[in-house]
């Protein structure tokens, strides 16, 4: 059984172990389309030193035309190998919010079969504000390194996966979109989507699980956001979202709580609100 506590390090901890050589740190960094942000520019002009940027979608599935989708084993090994990548690499991954799209990159390497991945809790955001050291400089190339992907399916779902959980009583759908998003009242960032959401599923902001300053809840504050949202934490979840990213911040959540086989739903709203055969529903949970 993986210690859960291992999934998360402080900045205290990354300050203090950044020159070891066994562990290599990415600025898993994403932005939403309407955004206007990029993501890799950002990285080139402030990084934590020493670090790499992962672009989740380039280390993506490129033949499925939904967005950042994840790739096979094969691909996945080869993009990260060459980035010195390999078995018995620590990794340790933040983004430029604070909890956001790090939650996917510590979500796919362990779909991959590597446990050994840690989010930086309250990334680059926090990292800035204690004032510690930010660069514009590249780092410097590494030496690719074996790495041995072995898929865990357990951990991601399909469309057919989750139209067959609709009403199924042993596994919860948990939405980690705004709530105007899952209500139906607010657009979808994404053209040609429905609003609403998967009919049975609840709904879990993924802001709700974070302070003000973009760490993750304590343990209670966790435990009371599912519970509030009718999320009983015991019992298996599938998490969806937007497009598979927040989703992960629902599988991290859970994971800290002890409860580390949460699955997401990869394709999320960029697949379901686009597809007229998946039933949807509006208004609240």
């Amino acid at each position: 059984m993986v210690d859960p506590t291992q999934w998360i390090v402080e900045t205290e901890w990354l300050a203090r172990h950044l020159e070891s050589p066994d562990i290599i740190v990415l600025d898993g960094s994403s932005h939403l389309p309407t955004s206007g942000r990029n993501a890799r520019h950002e990285f080139a002009a402030t990084h934590i030193p020493g670090a790499y940027f992962f672009d989740i979608d380039e280390v993506a599935d490129k033949s499925n035309p939904l967005p950042h989708m994840l790739p096979s084993t094969v691909q996945f090994a080869s993009q990260v190998k060459a980035m010195g990548i390999g078995d018995g690499t620590r990794i340790v991954v933040y983004d430029t919010e604070g909890l956001y799209s790090a939650a996917r990159v510590w979500w796919m390497f362990r779909a991959m079969g590597h446990t050994d991945v840690a989010v930086l809790n309250g990334g680059l955001k926090k990292w800035k504000a204690e004032g510690r050291s930010i660069t514009d400089e590249p780092s410097p190339k590494r030496q690719p390194r074996h790495f041995t992907p072995r898929a865990n399916a357990a951990l991601v779902r399909d469309a057919a996966d989750v139209k067959a959980l609709i009403g199924h009583p042993s596994t919860q759908i948990v939405d980690a979109r705004a709530s105007g998003r899952f209500t139906g009242s607010t657009p979808e960032p994404r053209k040609g989507l429905r609003s609403g959401h998967i009919p049975g599923s609840r709904s879990v902001p993924f802001g709700t699980l974070l302070n003000p300053d973009g760490t993750l809840k304590s343990a209670d504050g966790l435990r009371q956001v599912f519970t509030e949202a009718g999320v009983d934490v015991e019992r298996p979840v599938v998490a969806s979202c937007g497009s598979g990213v927040t989703a992960g911040v629902i599988a991290f959540a859970l994971a800290q709580l002890g409860y580390p086989d949460a699955a997401v739903y990869d394709g999320s709203w960029s697949e379901w609100g686009a597809r007229e055969d998946l039933p949807i529903t509006t208004g609240a949970a």
